[in-house]
């Protein structure tokens, strides 16, 4: 691959939950550049929210802020009778910070109730029903809605302004439904918090990370010469230590991975075969930094023929316990050219015997191929991409161009 030329990565994900998955909480996918978590939309790679108790759920829509930031400079704290919204004055990302007074909460343009110069926040502290926010009622729920507001006005005699307005829409839900009992009653079902704390949801990731891995990279923005540091992560909670596999990736011009063209990045329940390219020196990276995390590397390409600059990288995650040996169903192997041979990122070198013959087992059940993969120059593996059972999909990064501030239409 020559180098000159510059491509946006979007990277996507699919889950392979192994474990219980149920969540009532669980609410439909948003589009990209959404969080939705308990109580506080900051989110904190570590920390995993209570379920001890119900509590409401943030919703923030931060999709027209990620394109240049990949922080989350709002943060919402949904209380029993108020909504705090918390707001980085450096709200691109861009290092350039807003004006507090060109922000404002919901349709009431309520300004904010507090700054912190020191840390350049904004805080604002509204009733549920105040600053002309909506009220949604669904069976499960209490749906308060608000919106922030980012109108930049000039600075002085000036007649321009160098930021784009943004709206931020915001949600609160609380739950309708409740679990209480009387002391004098000892009930027999088995109570409903300790249920969800044991069927507590996995939290998969997928990031594309700078060349140290020490950050997320700050632009999605790649050269083609260069490499992509793409890591995958699962938060595992209170469940039993759990080990990460990519189980697929595929490469493809839209966000739908069964579109075509398409390339086949990982494959075969962990064989890494864009390293086995003649031209292509990606890899897993070796040994993993821990067991709930899985990193490699990629060479930058794009689709021959065609001149858009985006690409869409979809994969599927999955988890099996950390004291299970890794085996042809549940590994990561990487193609070593000088020795001509797959290896793995741990376990025995016979669990990736199959990345060369093509007949390993899949997800669900066995492969169905039957011709060994002994031709790989330049060769595109597609594989059957049939749905299975178990899987959830997740958008993690939306495409921005390289070194451009955000822009919206207006």
């Amino acid at each position: 691959m020559g180098s000159g030329g510059s491509l946006g990565v979007a990277l996507l994900c699919w889950m392979l939950l192994e474990a219980a998955s149920y969540s009532p909480w669980d609410f439909s996918s948003r589009d990209s550049g959404v969080l939705r978590v308990r109580g506080d939309s900051s989110w904190r790679p570590h920390q995993v929210p209570s379920f001890s108790q119900p509590s409401p759920w943030a919703w923030v829509d931060v999709s027209q802020l990620q394109a240049a930031s990949p922080l989350h400079p709002v943060s919402v704290w949904c209380q029993e009778a108020q909504v705090v919204v918390t707001v980085h004055r450096d709200l691109f990302g861009t290092g350039r910070l807003v004006r507090a007074a060109d922000l404002s909460l919901g349709t009431a343009a309520c300004p904010a109730t507090a700054q912190n110069a020191a840390e350049n926040v904004v805080t604002f502290v509204a009733g549920l029903h105040e600053c002309g926010s909506t009220l949604q009622m669904t069976p499960d729920s209490l749906i308060y809605k608000t919106s922030l507001f980012y109108k930049p006005t000039p600075i002085g005699n000036t007649v321009i302004v160098r930021t784009s307005p943004a709206v931020v829409p915001i949600e609160c839900h609380y739950p309708r439904k409740g679990n209480v009992s009387s002391s004098a009653v000892q009930p027999t079902w088995v109570p409903f918090h300790s249920t969800l704390s044991v069927e507590e949801k996995l939290v998969f990731s997928l990031r594309l990370m700078s060349d140290d891995w020490r950050t997320e990279r700050l632009s999605s923005g790649i050269q083609l010469g260069e490499s992509l540091h793409l890591q995958a992560d699962v938060m595992a909670g209170g469940h039993v230590p759990l080990r990460l596999f990519v189980d697929d990736c595929v490469a493809t011009l839209s966000p739908d991975r069964n579109s075509s063209p398409r390339y086949a990045l990982i494959d075969l329940s962990g064989c890494l075969v864009d390293g086995r390219a003649d031209d292509s020196t990606s890899a897993f990276v070796s040994p993993r930094p821990r067991q709930e995390t899985l990193q490699f590397v990629v060479d930058a390409f794009k689709f021959a023929g065609d001149d858009r600059n985006l690409i869409y990288i979809t994969c599927h995650l999955k988890v099996s316990p950390a004291d299970q040996a890794p085996n042809p169903l549940n590994k990561a192997c990487s193609f070593n050219k000088a020795s001509s041979l797959w290896a793995p990122v741990e376990g025995t070198g016979d669990i990736c015997s199959c990345c060369e013959t093509g007949n390993c087992p899949l997800y669900g059940g066995y492969s169905r191929r039957t011709n060994p993969l002994a031709r790989w120059s330049g060769r595109r593996l597609k594989r059957d991409t049939s749905s299975r059972k178990g899987r959830a999909r997740c958008i993690l990064n939306a495409p921005s161009s390289r070194g451009d501030l955000p822009a919206w239409d207006s």
